[in-house]
């Protein structure tokens, strides 16, 4: 996957794409306790009806990972740039 080299410094653009960032990273980490919570309920008889509904949480998360990024690329693109800006 080729990663964009944006140097688009406007103050806008710059605060949208560290709020999706950190909504990203947020979002990251409720899946990994999502997951390793329900794999410890699952170690549990008992506890392994809320081990699975913490895996399915964990799973529609994982959908929310390209919603957010894709969000982001849309939001970003509607933005217009600032004057003085080189584009490079």
């Amino acid at each position: 996957m080729g990663q964009n080299l944006d140097v688009d410094l406007g103050g806008r653009r710059l605060i949208l794409h560290n709020r999706y960032e950190t909504l990203s990273i947020a979002n990251d980490a409720l899946i990994a306790v999502w997951f390793i919570v329900g794999s410890i309920l699952f170690f549990h008889e008992s506890s392994t009806t809320a081990g699975t509904w913490l895996f399915l949480i964990g799973s529609i998360e994982l959908l929310i990972r390209p919603v957010i990024r894709l969000s982001r690329n849309i939001h970003l693109s509607s933005v217009p740039k600032e004057s003085g800006i080189n584009d490079f």
